[in-house]
Protein backbone atom coordinates (compact mmCIF):
# COMPACT_ATOMS: atom_id res chain seq x y z
CA UNK A 1 0.00 0.00 0.00
CA UNK A 2 2.79 2.40 0.92
CA UNK A 3 4.56 1.48 -2.31
CA UNK A 4 1.47 2.42 -4.38
CA UNK A 5 1.22 5.82 -2.69
CA UNK A 6 4.89 6.50 -3.43
CA UNK A 7 4.39 5.60 -7.08
CA UNK A 8 1.45 8.02 -7.35
CA UNK A 9 3.49 10.80 -5.74
CA UNK A 10 6.34 10.11 -8.16
CA UNK A 11 4.00 10.32 -11.15
CA UNK A 12 2.51 13.63 -9.91
CA UNK A 13 6.04 14.99 -9.44
CA UNK A 14 7.09 13.93 -12.97
CA UNK A 15 3.95 15.50 -14.42
CA UNK A 16 4.72 18.71 -12.57
CA UNK A 17 8.29 18.72 -13.89
CA UNK A 18 7.05 18.20 -17.46
CA UNK A 19 4.65 21.18 -17.13
CA UNK A 20 7.42 23.37 -15.74
CA UNK A 21 9.79 22.40 -18.56
CA UNK A 22 7.05 22.96 -21.14
CA UNK A 23 6.35 26.43 -19.73
CA UNK A 24 10.06 27.29 -19.80
CA UNK A 25 10.32 26.06 -23.39
CA UNK A 26 7.36 28.17 -24.49
CA UNK A 27 8.79 31.22 -22.72
CA UNK A 28 12.18 30.67 -24.29
CA UNK A 29 10.59 30.23 -27.73
CA UNK A 30 8.56 33.41 -27.29
CA UNK A 31 11.67 35.38 -26.38
CA UNK A 32 13.50 33.99 -29.40
CA UNK A 33 10.59 34.81 -31.72
CA UNK A 34 10.39 38.34 -30.31
CA UNK A 35 14.11 38.88 -30.83
CA UNK A 36 13.97 37.54 -34.41
CA UNK A 37 10.95 39.78 -35.19
CA UNK A 38 12.72 42.80 -33.71
CA UNK A 39 15.83 42.05 -35.74
CA UNK A 40 13.82 41.75 -38.98
CA UNK A 41 12.01 45.02 -38.21
CA UNK A 42 15.32 46.80 -37.62
CA UNK A 43 16.70 45.42 -40.87
CA UNK A 44 13.62 46.62 -42.78
CA UNK A 45 13.89 50.08 -41.23
CA UNK A 46 17.56 50.22 -42.16
CA UNK A 47 16.70 49.11 -45.72
CA UNK A 48 14.15 51.88 -46.19
CA UNK A 49 16.45 54.52 -44.71
CA UNK A 50 19.10 53.54 -47.25
CA UNK A 51 16.71 53.43 -50.21
CA UNK A 52 14.41 56.37 -49.42
CA UNK A 53 15.25 60.05 -48.88
CA UNK A 54 14.17 61.65 -45.60
CA UNK A 55 10.52 62.35 -44.91
CA UNK A 56 9.16 65.89 -45.03
CA UNK A 57 5.89 67.19 -43.80
CA UNK A 58 3.15 68.65 -45.97
CA UNK A 59 0.97 71.42 -44.63
CA UNK A 60 -2.74 71.59 -45.30
CA UNK A 61 -2.52 68.31 -47.24
CA UNK A 62 -0.71 70.10 -50.07
CA UNK A 63 2.08 68.30 -51.90
CA UNK A 64 5.19 70.45 -51.99
CA UNK A 65 8.70 70.30 -53.33
CA UNK A 66 11.52 71.85 -51.31
CA UNK A 67 14.85 72.74 -52.84
CA UNK A 68 17.95 73.29 -50.69
CA UNK A 69 21.28 73.57 -52.52
CA UNK A 70 19.71 71.83 -55.54
CA UNK A 71 18.80 68.79 -53.43
CA UNK A 72 15.22 67.64 -53.92
CA UNK A 73 13.78 66.37 -50.65
CA UNK A 74 10.56 64.44 -51.21
CA UNK A 75 7.72 62.97 -49.26
CA UNK A 76 7.05 59.30 -49.80
CA UNK A 77 4.21 56.92 -49.25
CA UNK A 78 5.84 53.51 -48.87
CA UNK A 79 2.56 51.73 -49.34
CA UNK A 80 1.87 53.43 -52.65
CA UNK A 81 5.44 52.65 -53.76
CA UNK A 82 4.80 48.97 -53.36
CA UNK A 83 1.41 49.27 -55.08
CA UNK A 84 2.75 51.22 -58.06
CA UNK A 85 5.65 49.09 -59.13
CA UNK A 86 7.70 47.60 -56.32
CA UNK A 87 9.18 50.22 -54.04
CA UNK A 88 12.67 51.54 -54.53
CA UNK A 89 13.29 49.80 -57.86
CA UNK A 90 10.21 51.46 -59.34
CA UNK A 91 11.24 54.85 -57.94
CA UNK A 92 14.72 54.49 -59.41
CA UNK A 93 13.18 53.81 -62.84
CA UNK A 94 11.00 56.90 -62.48
CA UNK A 95 13.94 59.10 -61.46
CA UNK A 96 16.31 57.73 -64.09
CA UNK A 97 13.83 58.20 -66.93
CA UNK A 98 12.92 61.76 -65.94
CA UNK A 99 16.50 62.97 -65.40
CA UNK A 100 17.74 65.40 -68.12
CA UNK A 101 21.01 64.49 -69.82
CA UNK A 102 21.83 67.98 -71.09
CA UNK A 103 22.51 71.29 -69.37
CA UNK A 104 19.25 73.15 -68.76
CA UNK A 105 17.35 70.15 -70.08
CA UNK A 106 13.64 69.78 -69.40
CA UNK A 107 12.07 67.18 -67.15
CA UNK A 108 8.77 66.33 -68.83
CA UNK A 109 5.84 64.22 -67.69
CA UNK A 110 4.19 62.92 -70.88
CA UNK A 111 0.64 61.66 -70.37
CA UNK A 112 -0.58 59.22 -73.00
CA UNK A 113 3.06 58.34 -73.68
CA UNK A 114 2.19 54.98 -75.27
CA UNK A 115 -0.14 56.75 -77.69
CA UNK A 116 0.66 57.82 -81.24
CA UNK A 117 1.72 61.44 -80.66
CA UNK A 118 2.93 60.75 -77.12
CA UNK A 119 5.43 58.08 -78.13
CA UNK A 120 6.90 60.19 -80.94
CA UNK A 121 7.23 63.26 -78.72
CA UNK A 122 8.82 61.21 -75.94
CA UNK A 123 11.47 59.86 -78.30
CA UNK A 124 12.23 63.33 -79.69
CA UNK A 125 12.60 64.82 -76.21
CA UNK A 126 14.85 62.00 -75.05
CA UNK A 127 16.96 62.20 -78.19
CA UNK A 128 17.87 65.83 -77.50
CA UNK A 129 18.74 65.12 -73.86
CA UNK A 130 15.59 65.96 -71.94
CA UNK A 131 14.23 63.82 -69.12
CA UNK A 132 10.99 62.03 -70.00
CA UNK A 133 8.60 60.08 -67.80
CA UNK A 134 5.51 58.60 -69.39
CA UNK A 135 2.15 57.55 -68.00
CA UNK A 136 -0.51 55.58 -69.88
CA UNK A 137 -3.45 53.38 -68.92
CA UNK A 138 -3.19 51.18 -72.07
CA UNK A 139 -6.96 51.12 -72.54
CA UNK A 140 -8.62 48.99 -75.20
CA UNK A 141 -10.15 51.73 -77.38
CA UNK A 142 -7.91 50.22 -80.04
CA UNK A 143 -5.60 47.20 -79.95
CA UNK A 144 -3.45 47.60 -76.80
CA UNK A 145 -0.70 45.48 -78.39
CA UNK A 146 0.19 48.46 -80.58
CA UNK A 147 0.58 50.59 -77.46
CA UNK A 148 2.72 47.89 -75.87
CA UNK A 149 4.85 47.88 -79.01
CA UNK A 150 5.41 51.61 -78.64
CA UNK A 151 6.22 51.05 -74.96
CA UNK A 152 8.92 48.54 -75.92
CA UNK A 153 10.34 51.01 -78.44
CA UNK A 154 10.52 53.72 -75.77
CA UNK A 155 12.10 51.32 -73.27
CA UNK A 156 14.95 50.76 -75.74
CA UNK A 157 15.70 54.48 -75.33
CA UNK A 158 15.47 54.34 -71.51
CA UNK A 159 12.03 55.95 -71.37
CA UNK A 160 9.92 54.49 -68.59
CA UNK A 161 6.11 54.47 -68.85
CA UNK A 162 4.12 54.19 -65.64
CA UNK A 163 1.12 51.92 -66.16
CA UNK A 164 -1.60 54.08 -64.60
CA UNK A 165 -4.49 56.46 -65.12
CA UNK A 166 -4.45 60.26 -64.86
CA UNK A 167 -7.62 60.00 -62.78
CA UNK A 168 -5.59 58.23 -60.06
CA UNK A 169 -4.83 61.14 -57.73
CA UNK A 170 -2.68 59.04 -55.39
CA UNK A 171 -0.46 57.90 -58.25
CA UNK A 172 -0.04 61.42 -59.62
CA UNK A 173 0.78 62.70 -56.14
CA UNK A 174 3.44 60.02 -55.87
CA UNK A 175 4.99 60.98 -59.22
CA UNK A 176 5.05 64.69 -58.39
CA UNK A 177 6.60 63.84 -55.01
CA UNK A 178 9.42 61.92 -56.66
CA UNK A 179 10.18 64.21 -59.63
CA UNK A 180 10.37 68.04 -59.83
CA UNK A 181 8.91 68.22 -63.36
CA UNK A 182 9.61 71.41 -65.29
CA UNK A 183 6.92 70.67 -67.89
CA UNK A 184 3.90 68.48 -68.51
CA UNK A 185 3.01 67.41 -72.06
CA UNK A 186 -0.59 66.30 -71.64
CA UNK A 187 -1.63 64.07 -74.55
CA UNK A 188 -3.75 61.47 -72.74
CA UNK A 189 -7.35 61.62 -73.95
CA UNK A 190 -10.23 59.58 -75.26
CA UNK A 191 -9.82 60.14 -78.98
CA UNK A 192 -12.14 59.70 -81.96
CA UNK A 193 -15.34 61.45 -83.02
CA UNK A 194 -17.61 58.50 -83.83
CA UNK A 195 -16.89 56.41 -80.73
CA UNK A 196 -18.53 59.12 -78.61
CA UNK A 197 -21.91 57.89 -79.83
CA UNK A 198 -21.15 54.46 -78.31
CA UNK A 199 -19.41 55.42 -75.09
CA UNK A 200 -19.93 59.11 -74.21
CA UNK A 201 -18.93 58.66 -70.56
CA UNK A 202 -15.38 57.71 -71.53
CA UNK A 203 -14.88 61.18 -73.06
CA UNK A 204 -16.10 62.95 -69.95
CA UNK A 205 -13.99 60.70 -67.70
CA UNK A 206 -10.75 61.19 -69.62
CA UNK A 207 -10.95 64.54 -71.42
CA UNK A 208 -12.59 66.51 -68.63
CA UNK A 209 -12.27 64.70 -65.28
CA UNK A 210 -8.76 63.44 -66.07
CA UNK A 211 -7.60 66.88 -67.19
CA UNK A 212 -8.98 68.51 -64.03
CA UNK A 213 -7.30 65.87 -61.85
CA UNK A 214 -3.97 66.56 -63.54
CA UNK A 215 -4.38 70.33 -63.12
CA UNK A 216 -5.17 69.83 -59.44
CA UNK A 217 -1.84 68.02 -59.01
CA UNK A 218 0.10 70.64 -60.97
CA UNK A 219 -1.38 73.58 -59.06
CA UNK A 220 -0.09 72.12 -55.75
CA UNK A 221 3.43 71.49 -57.04
CA UNK A 222 6.19 73.84 -55.95
CA UNK A 223 7.41 75.02 -58.37
CA UNK A 224 4.49 74.50 -60.74
CA UNK A 225 5.49 73.06 -64.13
CA UNK A 226 4.30 74.62 -67.38
CA UNK A 227 1.68 72.61 -69.27
CA UNK A 228 1.38 72.01 -73.01
CA UNK A 229 -1.66 69.94 -73.91
CA UNK A 230 -3.53 68.55 -76.91
CA UNK A 231 -6.75 70.22 -77.90
CA UNK A 232 -8.14 69.47 -81.37
CA UNK A 233 -9.12 71.02 -84.67
CA UNK A 234 -12.54 69.51 -83.93
CA UNK A 235 -13.30 72.51 -81.70
CA UNK A 236 -13.95 74.56 -84.85
CA UNK A 237 -17.05 72.44 -85.35
CA UNK A 238 -19.50 74.15 -87.69
CA UNK A 239 -17.19 77.10 -88.35
CA UNK A 240 -17.25 78.04 -92.05
CA UNK A 241 -14.35 80.52 -92.13
CA UNK A 242 -11.34 79.01 -93.92
CA UNK A 243 -8.56 78.53 -93.20
CA UNK A 244 -9.39 78.00 -89.52
CA UNK A 245 -7.79 80.65 -87.32
CA UNK A 246 -7.35 80.68 -83.54
CA UNK A 247 -9.58 83.76 -83.47
CA UNK A 248 -12.53 82.00 -85.13
CA UNK A 249 -15.62 80.89 -83.20
CA UNK A 250 -15.34 77.58 -81.38
CA UNK A 251 -18.67 77.59 -79.56
CA UNK A 252 -20.51 75.33 -82.04
CA UNK A 253 -18.99 71.85 -81.59
CA UNK A 254 -20.36 69.16 -83.91
CA UNK A 255 -19.44 66.19 -81.68
CA UNK A 256 -19.13 65.28 -78.02
CA UNK A 257 -15.39 64.77 -78.54
CA UNK A 258 -15.10 68.35 -79.81
CA UNK A 259 -17.22 69.60 -76.92
CA UNK A 260 -14.93 67.95 -74.35
CA UNK A 261 -11.86 69.47 -75.99
CA UNK A 262 -13.51 72.90 -76.02
CA UNK A 263 -14.42 72.37 -72.36
CA UNK A 264 -10.74 71.63 -71.74
CA UNK A 265 -9.77 74.99 -73.22
CA UNK A 266 -12.21 76.77 -70.90
CA UNK A 267 -10.99 74.76 -67.90
CA UNK A 268 -7.42 75.72 -68.82
CA UNK A 269 -8.43 79.39 -68.78
CA UNK A 270 -9.90 78.95 -65.30
CA UNK A 271 -6.78 77.33 -63.82
CA UNK A 272 -4.59 79.91 -65.49
CA UNK A 273 -6.70 82.74 -64.04
CA UNK A 274 -7.06 81.37 -60.49
CA UNK A 275 -3.81 79.47 -59.90
CA UNK A 276 -1.28 81.04 -62.27
CA UNK A 277 -0.69 77.91 -64.34
CA UNK A 278 1.13 78.37 -67.64
CA UNK A 279 -1.02 76.58 -70.22
CA UNK A 280 -0.63 76.10 -73.99
CA UNK A 281 -3.32 74.32 -76.03
CA UNK A 282 -2.38 72.78 -79.38
CA UNK A 283 -5.15 72.15 -81.89
CA UNK A 284 -3.96 69.15 -83.92
CA UNK A 285 -5.20 68.68 -87.50
CA UNK A 286 -5.58 64.99 -88.58
CA UNK A 287 -2.22 63.58 -87.54
CA UNK A 288 -0.92 60.54 -89.45
CA UNK A 289 2.26 58.50 -89.84
CA UNK A 290 4.15 55.39 -88.60
CA UNK A 291 2.87 53.88 -85.35
CA UNK A 292 -0.41 55.70 -85.99
CA UNK A 293 -3.90 55.03 -84.68
CA UNK A 294 -5.84 52.13 -86.27
CA UNK A 295 -9.12 54.08 -86.00
CA UNK A 296 -7.91 56.70 -88.48
CA UNK A 297 -9.06 56.48 -92.12
CA UNK A 298 -5.60 56.20 -93.71
CA UNK A 299 -4.78 53.29 -91.36
CA UNK A 300 -7.91 51.18 -91.83
CA UNK A 301 -8.00 52.00 -95.56
CA UNK A 302 -4.51 50.49 -95.81
CA UNK A 303 -5.55 47.44 -93.79
CA UNK A 304 -8.69 46.78 -95.83
CA UNK A 305 -7.04 47.43 -99.20
CA UNK A 306 -4.22 44.98 -98.41
CA UNK A 307 -6.83 42.36 -97.46
CA UNK A 308 -8.90 43.02 -100.58
CA UNK A 309 -11.86 44.39 -98.62
CA UNK A 310 -14.00 47.31 -99.80
CA UNK A 311 -13.63 50.72 -98.15
CA UNK A 312 -16.26 53.37 -97.45
CA UNK A 313 -15.42 56.77 -98.90
CA UNK A 314 -17.65 59.50 -97.53
CA UNK A 315 -19.06 62.50 -99.34
CA UNK A 316 -21.11 65.31 -97.83
CA UNK A 317 -24.91 65.25 -97.76
CA UNK A 318 -24.92 67.32 -100.98
CA UNK A 319 -22.39 65.03 -102.71
CA UNK A 320 -19.21 67.09 -102.23
CA UNK A 321 -15.84 65.56 -101.42
CA UNK A 322 -14.64 65.39 -97.83
CA UNK A 323 -11.18 66.90 -97.25
CA UNK A 324 -8.75 67.01 -94.35
CA UNK A 325 -5.62 68.97 -93.48
CA UNK A 326 -3.50 65.82 -93.03
CA UNK A 327 -0.45 66.60 -90.85
CA UNK A 328 2.56 64.29 -90.69
CA UNK A 329 3.66 63.19 -87.22
CA UNK A 330 7.17 64.68 -87.46
CA UNK A 331 5.70 68.13 -88.09
CA UNK A 332 3.39 67.75 -85.09
CA UNK A 333 6.35 66.72 -82.90
CA UNK A 334 8.28 69.84 -83.95
CA UNK A 335 5.27 71.93 -82.98
CA UNK A 336 4.96 70.24 -79.59
CA UNK A 337 8.65 70.76 -78.80
CA UNK A 338 8.47 74.36 -79.99
CA UNK A 339 5.54 74.99 -77.65
CA UNK A 340 7.41 73.38 -74.74
CA UNK A 341 10.55 75.40 -75.39
CA UNK A 342 8.67 78.71 -75.48
CA UNK A 343 6.33 77.96 -72.56
CA UNK A 344 6.90 80.43 -69.73
CA UNK A 345 7.01 79.32 -66.12
CA UNK A 346 3.83 79.07 -64.12
CA UNK A 347 3.54 81.87 -61.59
CA UNK A 348 1.76 80.06 -58.77
CA UNK A 349 3.19 78.30 -55.75
CA UNK A 350 1.52 75.66 -53.62
CA UNK A 351 -1.88 76.39 -55.13
CA UNK A 352 -1.66 80.20 -54.84
CA UNK A 353 -1.30 82.55 -57.79
CA UNK A 354 1.58 85.03 -57.57
CA UNK A 355 1.02 86.89 -60.83
CA UNK A 356 -0.32 86.70 -64.42
CA UNK A 357 0.64 83.55 -66.30
CA UNK A 358 0.95 82.58 -69.94
CA UNK A 359 -2.17 81.25 -71.72
CA UNK A 360 -1.88 80.28 -75.41
CA UNK A 361 -3.74 78.42 -78.18
CA UNK A 362 -2.15 77.31 -81.48
CA UNK A 363 -3.15 75.45 -84.62
CA UNK A 364 -0.77 72.70 -85.72
CA UNK A 365 -1.72 71.63 -89.23
CA UNK A 366 -0.27 71.14 -92.69
CA UNK A 367 -2.09 74.13 -94.33
CA UNK A 368 -2.96 71.99 -97.36
CA UNK A 369 -6.34 70.17 -97.29
CA UNK A 370 -6.46 66.97 -99.35
CA UNK A 371 -9.61 65.12 -100.39
CA UNK A 372 -10.19 61.60 -99.14
CA UNK A 373 -10.31 60.44 -102.77
CA UNK A 374 -6.77 61.80 -103.28
CA UNK A 375 -5.68 59.96 -100.11
CA UNK A 376 -7.04 56.69 -101.52
CA UNK A 377 -5.34 57.29 -104.87
CA UNK A 378 -1.95 57.73 -103.16
CA UNK A 379 -2.47 54.54 -101.14
CA UNK A 380 -3.41 52.63 -104.30
CA UNK A 381 -0.13 53.69 -105.89
CA UNK A 382 1.98 52.82 -102.83
CA UNK A 383 0.31 49.44 -102.22
CA UNK A 384 -0.09 48.58 -105.92
CA UNK A 385 -3.71 47.69 -105.14
CA UNK A 386 -6.93 48.99 -106.67
CA UNK A 387 -9.33 50.01 -103.92
CA UNK A 388 -12.88 48.71 -103.93
CA UNK A 389 -14.73 51.90 -103.01
CA UNK A 390 -18.23 52.29 -101.64
CA UNK A 391 -19.07 55.99 -101.98
CA UNK A 392 -21.65 56.88 -99.32
CA UNK A 393 -22.98 60.03 -97.71
CA UNK A 394 -21.41 61.07 -94.41
CA UNK A 395 -23.59 60.02 -91.46
CA UNK A 396 -24.60 62.60 -88.87
CA UNK A 397 -22.07 61.40 -86.30
CA UNK A 398 -20.16 64.59 -85.58
CA UNK A 399 -17.59 64.45 -88.38
CA UNK A 400 -17.03 67.73 -90.22
CA UNK A 401 -16.59 67.80 -94.02
CA UNK A 402 -13.54 70.06 -94.24
CA UNK A 403 -10.58 71.23 -92.16
CA UNK A 404 -7.86 73.72 -93.06
CA UNK A 405 -5.33 75.18 -90.60
CA UNK A 406 -3.95 78.69 -90.47
CA UNK A 407 -0.61 78.25 -88.64
CA UNK A 408 0.63 81.85 -88.87
CA UNK A 409 0.63 82.28 -85.08
CA UNK A 410 2.63 79.10 -84.39
CA UNK A 411 5.12 80.07 -87.09
CA UNK A 412 5.52 83.52 -85.55
CA UNK A 413 5.92 82.36 -81.94
CA UNK A 414 8.08 79.25 -82.29
CA UNK A 415 8.95 78.81 -85.96
CA UNK A 416 6.43 76.08 -86.76
CA UNK A 417 6.60 75.15 -90.45
CA UNK A 418 5.26 71.82 -91.78
CA UNK A 419 7.54 70.26 -94.40
CA UNK A 420 6.07 66.83 -95.26
CA UNK A 421 3.46 66.47 -97.99
CA UNK A 422 0.86 63.70 -97.97
CA UNK A 423 2.53 61.55 -100.63
CA UNK A 424 5.88 61.33 -98.86
CA UNK A 425 4.23 61.00 -95.44
CA UNK A 426 2.03 58.11 -96.57
CA UNK A 427 5.05 56.43 -98.17
CA UNK A 428 6.74 56.39 -94.75
CA UNK A 429 3.58 55.09 -93.11
CA UNK A 430 3.09 52.27 -95.61
CA UNK A 431 6.74 51.25 -95.28
CA UNK A 432 6.27 51.00 -91.51
CA UNK A 433 2.92 49.20 -91.88
CA UNK A 434 4.14 46.39 -94.14
CA UNK A 435 7.21 45.91 -91.93
CA UNK A 436 5.35 45.95 -88.60
CA UNK A 437 2.62 43.56 -89.77
CA UNK A 438 4.95 41.36 -91.82
CA UNK A 439 3.25 42.01 -95.16
CA UNK A 440 5.04 41.30 -98.43
CA UNK A 441 5.09 44.57 -100.32
CA UNK A 442 4.77 44.36 -104.11
CA UNK A 443 6.26 47.80 -104.63
CA UNK A 444 9.49 49.55 -103.67
CA UNK A 445 8.83 52.08 -100.91
CA UNK A 446 12.35 53.37 -100.31
CA UNK A 447 12.53 55.68 -103.33
CA UNK A 448 13.40 59.32 -102.59
CA UNK A 449 10.46 61.69 -102.40
CA UNK A 450 9.78 65.38 -102.75
CA UNK A 451 9.11 66.93 -99.33
CA UNK A 452 7.67 70.16 -100.66
CA UNK A 453 4.08 71.01 -99.94
CA UNK A 454 1.32 69.56 -102.16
Amino acid sequence: MASSIEVMKLERYNSYIRKVNSTKLIAASSKLLFRVTLLVALLLIFFFIINYPPFTSSKNNNTSHIHHNNIHITTHNLLSSSIYGGGSTWEKQVRHSSMPRRISGLSVLVTGAAGFVGSHCSLALKKRGDGVLGIDNFNSYYDPSLKRGRQRLLAQHEIFIVDGDINDAELLTKLFDIVPFTHVLHLAAQAGVRYAMQNPQSYVQSNIAGFVNLLEMVKLANPQPAIVWASSSSVYGLNTNVPFSENDRTDQPASLYAATKKAGEEIAHTYNHIYGLSLTALRFFTVYGPWGRPDMAYFFFTKDMVQGKPINVYVTQDGKEVARDFTYIDDIVKGCLGALDTAERSTGSGGKKRGPAQLRVYNLGNTSPISVNKLVTILESLLNVKAKKNVIKMPRNGDVPFTHANVTLAKKDFGYKPTTNLSSGLRKFVKWYVTYYGIQSSKELDSPSDHSQD
